[in-house]
């Protein structure tokens, strides 16, 4: 591993791997420094111009470095303060907004994959729950009650996750937690408790969700999706537990081929070892009936998570674990000791949606409105933006668009957008190392507000226009 030191104002020693001067290679190591905490939040990095001049390489690679920094939250920049970190070990960059500076205008149009239209949130269905349920909800359910949360809602759950998932789910063995954050946290912690070291996750795949187990004392093993989704051979004895969506992989959007669901089952029952699935948009299926859950082939070895993030709103932090028996006692242990119990009102609201039959109404609704927004954005840019190739099913809340060869870097088509007021993101923000360099963008067409979808949706294709066809 070579070292480059600037003292541009700021003694910086980066570790870069192979020393390349590779842009890729400037990003990973400011990157890991402030993972690390070697740079800290307010530490202000030494100037473009500077840096490259001390490290030997061209300005424009550093621009482009600090440009997929602030777009990824790791970095901000303002006038008369320059580039300077904003990230602390322990915060979300995946969550974080772009930040918005002097030098650009704030952020109009929000591409960004990870969350549904919250102005179809349904208030007012929400407002009649609330006030019925706490019309008629005795004093004693107010009290401290069970870990696992309210038992009308996991029965309701139970039945709902059985027609429209094909989940197999005793209410006994349901455990409803603060997001699929919680429930992943949860899930790491009971593995590491029963002696794991190590789980595999998917690559490309949420950095958010390694740093998650990580956190909860697990190494994690990256493995390169294809087009079947996660290569069940690249799974090692070494690894205790896989996370899987297999019904619509993030962010690649693929679906585990059928072939690959029963070699799973296989490989973890052959180990004797867990599979983690993560259905976070598994309803939104456009192009026929979705895929049903994994969890069904074999409940004993799947540990199902759902969550209302993308049905409902991520604010909400309402998810569940489909929990295997053998799983259930440590995990109601874990949850205890998190948080002893869930927002049990929040819970109970829920659970009268879903008895009045009005949260299966929003999905419909919100599926069809999903499907039409896809098609619109595939329609745009395939008709206008020659080259570019858009993947995945069509599912979910995100597409990928693959970029023609010679076109700008994800990282100076992230910047320019960013100064035209658009938030889009790159494949580059999910990768490992193991998943293909080639360049991609992630776009949310859920997040763009009902409103303004039109208005939003020409704008980016102006920006990819201009940026894309000579």
């Amino acid at each position: 591993m070579a070292r480059a030191w600037s003292n541009s104002g700021l003694d910086l020693l980066l570790d870069l791997d192979g020393g390349k001067g590779h842009r890729r290679e400037l990003e990973g190591a400011l990157r890991a420094a402030i993972r690390e905490g070697r740079l800290r939040p307010g530490t202000r990095l030494p100037p473009s111009r500077a840096l490259a001049r001390d490290m030997g390489v061209g300005r424009g690679m550093v621009v482009e470095a600090y440009s997929q920094l602030v777009a990824e939250g790791y970095l901000g920049s303002r006038t008369g303060s320059g580039t300077v970190v904003v990230w602390a070990p322990g915060s979300n960059p995946s969550l974080e907004p772009l930040r918005e500076t002097d030098e650009g205008p704030p952020i109009k149009f929000d591409w960004r994959p990870g969350s549904p239209d919250l102005s179809s949130f349904p208030r007012r269905e929400w407002l009649r729950s609330v006030r019925r349920v706490l019309s008629t909800v005795s004093s004693s359910a107010l009290d401290y009650g069970d870990p696992r949360g309210s038992e009308a809602l996991r029965v309701s759950l139970a039945s709902y996750l059985s027609r429209a998932r094909g989940v197999r789910a005793d209410p006994q063995c349901i455990v409803l937690c603060s997001g699929y954050s919680q429930a992943l946290d949860l899930i790491g912690r009971t593995l590491r408790d029963q002696g794991a070291r190590r789980v595999a996750v998917e690559d490309p795949g949420l950095l958010w969700h390694r740093a998650i187990l990580q956190h909860a004392g697990l190494e994690t093993h990256a493995v390169a999706i294809d087009a079947d989704g996660i290569p069940v051979s690249q799974l090692t004895p070494e690894d205790a537990a896989v996370v899987v969506t297999p019904a619509h992989q993030y962010p690649m959007g693929v679906v585990l081929a059928p072939s690959r669901r029963s070699s799973l089952i296989d490989w973890a029952t052959g180990n004797d070892t867990l599979i983690i699935e993560d259905d976070y948009d598994g309803e939104f299926r456009y192009d026929r009936d979705p895929v049903g859950a994994l969890q069904e082939l074999d409940p004993s070895r799947v540990a199902y998570v759902g969550t209302t993030s993308k049905t409902l709103a991520p604010a909400l932090r309402l998810s569940w674990i489909v929990a295997p028996q053998r799983l259930l006692r440590r995990l109601v242990t874990a949850k205890v000791l998190a948080d002893r119990q869930g927002a049990i009102l929040d819970q109970m609201v829920l659970n009268d949606l879903l008895v009045t039959s009005v949260f299966d109404r929003h999905v419909r609704r919100m599926r069809a409105q999903y499907r039409q927004r896809r098609d619109q954005l595939i329609d745009g840019v395939t008709s206008r933006i020659p080259g570019v190739h858009v993947e995945g099913i069509a599912a979910g809340l995100h597409v990928v668009l693959r970029l023609p060869q010679g076109a700008p870097s994800e990282a100076a088509i992230i910047a320019a957008a960013f100064a035209r007021g658009i938030a889009v993101q790159g494949m580059g923000f999910y990768s490992q190392g193991a998943a293909t360099a080639e360049q991609a963008l992630v776009l949310g067409y859920g997040r763009p507000r009902g409103h303004t979808y039109s208005s939003a949706l020409d704008e980016l294709i102006r920006l990819l226009s201009d940026l894309l066809v000579s």
